[in-house]
């Protein structure tokens, strides 16, 4: 069985691999490929939230599981507040291949997530991306973001008060302007907007959504967790990872009754034409699937083997 460091793991997953891999799982979701049911719980402990992800995907033989969840006190000790390992198994033989941190991999995986649904959903040319939230997986966001479409300017708002002094650096390294604004300014000016925090309640009023804005809601995995106003998600066009997934842990667990989600493998497929005109206000709802964490640790542990 390999064992694989975080270290190890940074030094070959990138933004650009790990893109490639979860489209890849969206795509596959839409035939054979499957998630199993998720197991999330809070442990009453450090006020920790743990679980697990799994799924089996034939067509690459992805099968395994990722076993971690969230510790919202450990910055305050100075580590990330995910943490997580993910085992590869052998689908002929059900041995245990490998073992890998699962910390890079999800915060790569779900950036890239974000960026599939900005790439295949957003406008062409919009201008601001608006950044909700600023703890470490934001960082991940932004850079992803930054990749797959050209933007003038970063609004962000940064209720916690961390230093975002890296996310500056992130976005001028593409030429991108970054600036500090509060939370209206931030939705009202942006036709991206991703949303990565803890929330319980909805961060902002619906009426502050700017026609034709995309919004990557990439916080809520867990029963009674919210981003967004319940007006928005009834009124927008909604997408998601795994709808089911979705009306359960994810945003869409306070859609209306009879309102209905489609999902962004069907877009990515050519089955789905995803937004129709530049007015539509889109919503992707991403839950985080155990495919996308297992495409990603094959992706590392192939390269591995290459090298």
């Amino acid at each position: 069985m390999k064992i694989v460091s975080e270290d190890q793991i940074q030094k070959v997953l990138d933004p650009g691999i790990a893109f490639s891999a979860v489209e890849g799982v969206f795509q596959s979701m839409e035939s054979t490929a499957w998630n199993f049911p998720v197991i999330r719980e809070a442990l009453h402990y450090q006020d920790a939230l743990y679980g697990f992800k799994s799924g089996f995907d034939p067509q690459s033989r992805a099968l395994g599981l990722k076993a971690g969840g969230y510790w919202p006190n450990n910055e305050a000790r100075g580590i990330p507040n995910h943490q997580s390992s993910i085992f590869l198994f052998d689908s002929d033989t059900g041995e245990c291949k490998a073992m890998l941190g699962g910390n890079t991999i999800t915060a790569l995986r779900t950036a890239a997530a974000s960026a599939v649904s900005i790439h295949h959903l957003a406008v062409e040319s919009p201008g601001t991306l608006g950044l909700i939230g600023s703890g470490f997986q934001s960082y991940f966001q932004l850079e992803a973001a930054l990749r797959i479409r050209k933007f003038d300017t970063v609004l962000a708002w940064n209720r916690s008060g961390r230093n975002m002094s890296r996310h500056k650096k992130i976005a001028g390294s593409y030429g991108v302007a970054f600036k500090e604004v509060a939370l209206e300014s931030v939705v009202r000016e942006s036709l991206v907007l991703i949303t990565i925090t803890s929330c319980f309640s909805a961060l902002f009023p619906a009426k502050w959504i700017r026609q034709g804005c995309h919004i990557a809601a990439m916080g809520t995995d867990t029963t009674g967790k919210k981003e967004l106003a319940n007006e928005l998600i009834n009124s927008a066009e909604r997408f998601t990872d795994e709808i089911a997934q979705s009306r359960t842990i994810g945003e869409f667990q306070y859609l209306s009754e009879g309102h209905s989600i489609r999902t962004l493998g069907s877009v990515i497929q050519g089955n789905d034409p995803g937004r129709t005109n530049s007015n539509d206000i889109t919503i992707f709802d991403g839950t985080g699937v155990g495919l996308q964490d297992l495409a990603c640790a094959q992706a590392v542990v192939k390269t591995l083997e290459k090298s």
